[in-house]
């Protein structure tokens, strides 16, 4: 018996009636030969982990633009806390946790640089119903064509919004996103100087909790505790309703304050001028955008653009329309030019 078959026994073993097993699987759009000692699942997490696109949400805005601060979170320790999450969860309901993982540390590739600035510009520019969940499946089915099974793809894109993924695995992503970017949000805010903790309205902290920790332990062990009887993964009625409150407040203090997203004005433009310029010198692009054929050259330079990380844009940017400093010849050439 392989590593595989013996998983495979295990998940019917442990896993309840209404898990995902991989061996179920609906499969891959591209046949592929069995992996003696991962399942399918794992085969999925292990190819979203070694992606370029994974790798660069090291340097992509979660919610403050391109910080100094090495404590603020990115979009990758963003994917990491949700997975994080998610896996709790899926442990305690005794769900499917490789699904799960695959699906978490897939959901955010297609995410643009400069947080949702760059999802708002490329609607804008090229196609009012561009979102960044729709984008993470074209980075993992086109742009680097990562094969990846049905079931991760379902979760990935149906993330967000009102998208229902297939799976229990998938929706349990849904939930882990929203209590992992509530909870991580307040804290860097408070870090920046936009926010006290004493600010969050008190209604709210009775019932989520009064820091970090408490507020993730309830609506984690919100989640746990109403389970999955109706078929959905969501927390109890009364910390919903607190999520909800907290979420629309941070929107007022956070998301649309000033001071954090004095920046976002020109990083929208700065990321107009760029699509702009690409969209007329499109050979200008990196291979691996060019070669996709069956695209217009907007769909190929909405891909490179939402690609970028924060910093690699703003050096586009400036290799491309800042003028290089004059520097003149060296002290020492100088003195022979008489």
């Amino acid at each position: 018996m392989t590593a595989r078959e013996l998983s495979y026994q295990n998940e019917k073993a442990t896993l309840c009636p209404e898990a995902t097993l991989c061996e179920n699987t609906r499969g891959r759009r591209k046949e592929l030969q069995c992996d003696s000692i991962r399942t399918e699942f794992q085969r999925d997490r292990d190819r979203i982990i070694h992606s370029k696109a994974f790798r660069r949400l090291m340097h992509k805005t979660q919610v403050f633009l391109s910080p100094d601060d090495d404590h603020y979170r990115t979009r990758l320790t963003h994917t990491l806390e949700v997975t994080q999450i998610a896996r709790t969860i899926a442990r305690a309901l005794r769900l499917n946790e490789d699904l799960t993982e695959a699906i978490a540390l897939g959901h955010d590739l297609g995410h643009t640089p400069f947080g949702h600035a760059g999802e708002r510009l490329l609607q804008r520019c090229y196609d009012k119903d561009f979102a960044h969940y729709k984008q993470s499946l074209r980075v993992v089915d086109v742009i680097e064509d990562l094969n990846l099974t049905f079931e991760v793809r379902d979760g990935i894109v149906n993330h967000a919004g009102d998208n229902m993924a297939s799976t229990l695995e998938g929706r349990i992503v849904k939930q882990a996103d929203r209590i992992a970017y509530i909870s991580h949000d307040i804290d860097d805010a408070c870090r920046a100087g936009v926010l006290r903790a004493d600010d969050i309205p008190l209604m709210i902290r009775n019932v989520l909790g009064y820091n970090h920790s408490e507020r993730i332990s309830t609506m984690v062990g919100s989640v746990v505790k109403r389970g999955f009887a109706d078929g959905n993964i969501a927390p109890e009625e009364h910390v919903l309703e607190s999520m909800m409150e907290l979420r629309e407040f941070l929107f007022e203090a956070v998301y649309t304050n000033p001071l954090a997203k004095s920046e976002e004005v020109r990083a929208e433009s700065m990321l107009g001028t760029l699509y702009d310029y690409f969209v007329e010198h499109p050979d200008e692009m990196p291979m691996m955008y060019k070669r996709i054929e069956a695209d217009t050259t907007e769909r190929r330079v909405a891909d490179y653009i939402s690609g970028m990380t924060d910093r690699y844009a703003i050096n586009i940017f400036t290799k491309l329309f800042i003028p290089v400093e004059w520097k003149g010849l060296a002290p020492e050439e100088e003195e022979y030019q008489d």
